[in-house]
């Protein structure tokens, strides 16, 4: 089982004035609640770590969980209201984004909250996203992770969220913590920029996140593939050319893919995952940039199935 660490939540896409009403849709989503969702359709027995509301949008998310085949019984449910993204479209089509998540069910997960011991089926735990720095979550998940380095292959995404914490030098401090627990990190372009403010490349952050103690990290670059790095060297994959409707959702099908694979190859393992060759950490990049593909090419953050990516690798064998 992998156990999935973090925040579920609900975007609110709310549309442009319309006399006194502004119409809006509810969507479930928050990267971790996504990657969770995407392992369970790749075959993977996962788990969900974290606060969700008794509120209707935290029986939605919930609900949905359970639906896609994710085990609930890690689930810290409470009063304490969802966190909610809204995305705002004035008349003249321009977006602003506002979020409310102060005291919210994601962030006040605590110690208290954590299971008093893993079961032996948990292989790996992911941890990504605000809820790696907003207390008192950002702690309890600190001192999880670093309780399991080295036993359990730990997988970071630190997927940055400036419209949350607007403060990258307290956001990197918080999620150093986490990196320095990784097995496995995963990382889009985009994060490197924001963290170190456009001045360090993709190969000097990853040799960053390897100096903190990762045995593979990956940064992907949307079009342009994806690079993985590790003591055996670097290998990069390019992207693949669909037609894209939205990249909603595709950094979290790329995590869950990774992590799908490695389960599926028998090498969800600290030591397994250190010993990988290039030709064999290629495989996990062709693999998850396939996953990331369908994804781009549908609405939102509807991650594919293992027979969706198969399909798409070899078209002629499923067709």
């Amino acid at each position: 089982m992998i156990l999935v660490c973090g925040e579920a939540l609900i975007d609110l896409f709310v549309g442009p004035p319309e006399g006194t009403e502004m119409p809006a849709r509810a969507v479930a989503g928050g990267s971790p609640f996504n990657v969770a969702v995407g392992l369970a359709r790749l075959g993977v027995e996962t788990g969900f770590l974290g606060g969700i509301s008794h509120d209707r949008f935290g029986t939605l998310l919930a609900e949905i969980l359970t639906h896609e085949g994710v085990d609930d019984r890690f689930l810290v449910r409470t009063d304490r209201l969802s966190t909610i993204s809204a995305i705002a479209t004035a008349r003249d089509g321009q977006p602003s984004y506002s979020f409310h998540g102060e005291g919210a069910a994601d962030r006040s997960l605590g110690l208290a909250d954590l299971p008093a011991a893993l079961p032996a089926e948990v292989q790996a735990l992911t941890f990504g996203s605000y809820t790696m720095v907003v207390e008192p979550v950002g702690s309890a998940f600190a001192a999880l992770a670093e309780s399991q380095k080295g036993q359990r292959v730990i997988s970071v995404d630190p997927n940055l969220r400036p419209n949350v914490i607007r403060d990258m030098a307290q956001w990197n401090r918080a999620a150093e913590r986490f990196y320095r627990t990784a097995t496995l990190i995963k990382a889009s372009d985009e994060d490197v920029r924001i963290a170190w403010d456009g001045q360090v490349t993709i190969a000097e952050a990853a040799a960053y996140w390897l100096d903190c103690g990762a045995q593979l990290v990956v940064v992907t670059e949307g079009v342009g593939g994806a690079t993985a790095f590790s003591a055996a060297g670097s290998i990069s994959v390019p992207g693949r050319t669909v037609r894209v409707h939205d990249t909603v959702g595709a950094g979290d099908t790329f995590h869950a893919a990774l992590l799908a694979q490695l389960t599926k190859s028998r090498r969800l393992h600290p030591g397994a995952i250190a010993a990988l060759d290039l030709p064999a950490i290629g495989e996990l990049l062709t693999y998850a940039t396939a996953a990331a593909a369908i994804t781009v090419a549908r609405r939102g953050a509807d991650l594919p199935t293992a027979a969706e990516v198969d399909a798409f690798l070899h078209p002629r064998l499923t067709g």
